[in-house]
């Protein structure tokens, strides 16, 4: 598996604004093998950013020697592929469209879309009926198709707070539901505890169709008063060993991307350290992990500092 980081990670990832130059350079020094980079309609890199751009965009990924294999979007959080207006859904279309060309263009082999919205705390000023929604994400995958064939990219729909797909069962039937390979799921490992899921069991059920996965960790206080939030690897209810352990068993080798979001200072050290040691917890992984572990105690910092920096949960891994 690849060790990597999402662009919104980085200090001015969400605005869109921060230099790609500079985000490969930090997610480098950081300790990453990898970098997933995001398109919006406006910043850096948009459906509007040319060939030449991306051209160029792709000769500092290749100085770099980072992975940079997947584009993340989040357009459909503003224009809906479900959006009870017309004009919208045709816009949501069309940019992805662009997305997944500009993906081709940049070397990327994949494009995490959202599939619509139903309801979301996110967008909360439209909602739409289940049922209708599913509809039209089935119109828009189907046309979003067309566009990765040609272009040989996978359009990987994310399991997000959308109100779409609420378990492992309806996201399979969805993607069966095509007979493209270039259709799959990008896990986010941490969404699903929103629903009160276990992360193992959708890798399970998943299984093959998982293209790419997502690590955050989320914490849930139940209570009268409760409350939950993302917070840092480790930090959460993420059984980060059982979900190792299922991505191993269902054969599963590619880009694990860590989406921590908003920046505070540090972040990027600090869940490249936590990775290290969730990738421990593979099987398959792990003797390049515990590589990465001593490389980083040996060159970095003191062993004694780095694993106080650690979540408790994460300790034993590393």
């Amino acid at each position: 598996m690849i060790k990597g980081i999402s662009y919104w990670s980085m200090e001015h990832g969400l605005a869109g604004t921060h230099s790609i130059r500079a985000a490969l350079e930090q997610a480098q020094l950081a300790g990453f093998e990898g970098l997933e980079l995001c398109i919006a309609v406006d910043g850096v890199l948009t459906p509007a950013t040319s060939l030449s751009e991306c051209e160029k965009i792709r000769s500092l990924i290749a100085e770099s020697g980072l992975v940079v294999e997947t584009l993340a979007s989040g357009m459909s959080w503003t224009y809906s592929p479900t959006s009870n207006d017309e004009q919208v859904r045709d816009q949501a279309i069309d940019l992805h469209v662009a997305a997944i060309q500009r993906a081709a263009w940049l070397g990327c082999q994949a494009l995490l879309f959202v599939p619509g919205v139903v309801k979301s705390p996110i967008t909360p000023r439209e909602i739409v009926r289940n049922d209708v929604a599913l509809k039209r994400a089935k119109v828009a995958v189907a046309r979003l198709l067309e566009t990765a064939e040609e272009c040989a990219v996978d359009l990987c729909l994310e399991n997000v707070w959308n109100g779409m797909f609420t378990s492992p069962q309806e996201l399979a039937t969805f993607v069966d539901s095509f007979s493209s390979d270039r259709l799959g799921v990008y896990f986010d490992v941490g969404n699903v505890l929103r629903y009160h899921q276990h992360p193992p069991h959708w890798i399970e059920m998943l299984s093959h169709r998982i293209k790419r996965v997502h690590l955050k960790d989320f914490t849930e206080r139940f209570g009268w008063e409760g409350s939950y939030q993302f917070c840092e690897l480790g930090g959460g209810d993420v059984p980060w060993q059982e979900t190792m352990q299922a991505l191993d068993a269902v054969g599963y080798d590619s880009t694990l991307v860590a989406e921590i979001m908003p920046y505070w200072e540090g972040v990027l050290e600090q869940t490249s350290m936590a990775m290290d040691a969730i990738l421990c917890f593979s099987q398959a992984q792990g003797q390049a992990s515990q590589h990465r572990v001593d490389f980083a105690e040996s060159s970095n910092e003191k062993p004694h500092l780095r694993d106080a920096r650690l979540p408790a949960s994460l300790r034993q891994s590393s």
